[in-house]
């Protein structure tokens, strides 16, 4: 059988529940943390609840069984998640007027970006899929923090 990453950790025992549960909330926190410091109003907890609820909805699929007897399933699973956070990652995002010439600046649209990362972190972490999502964590911090420096840098004369 080809392992897909769903078999890494056995998603029906405790052990495998708890590591996979763990690894969505260390994943979350990462990018939250991040989201907290800069003091954005979608912080900790949101980016940890998203990643959670997510790894959720996919564990709920794999523990049921439905995955394996419906070859559609996770994919119509995912589907949803990313229909239900981009309405979450729609609130994040708003235009505010700076006055009549300059017109509309929009804001929001990299703490609606982290929020849709959350959600693709914590779904890989309940499929399993570790590396994945660690290295995504590492990825999605590295980029919201390193590539404001680097932004900063070239914006300063």
């Amino acid at each position: 059988m080809e392992n897909t990453g769903l078999d890494l950790v056995n998603p029906t025992d405790w052990v495998g529940v708890l590591l996979r549960i763990g690894l969505a909330l260390l994943v979350g926190t990462l990018v939250g943390l991040e989201r907290e410091i800069d003091r954005k109003p979608a912080g900790l907890r949101t980016h940890m609840l998203v990643s959670l609820g997510s790894a959720l909805f996919v564990m709920v699929g794999i523990q049921t069984g439905i995955v394996q007897t419906e070859p559609n399933t996770l994919s119509r699973i995912i589907q949803g998640l990313l229909a239900g956070i981009g309405f979450l990652g729609a609130g994040e995002i708003f235009a505010t007027a700076r006055n009549a010439a300059e017109g509309y600046r929009i804001q929001g649209l990299t703490s609606a970006a982290a929020i849709w990362v959350s959600s693709a972190l914590g779904t890989a972490a309940g499929c399993g899929l570790w590396f994945i999502s660690l290295t995504g964590a590492v990825l999605t911090v590295f980029i919201l923090w390193g590539v404001k420096k680097l932004e900063a840098s070239i914006k300063s004369p």
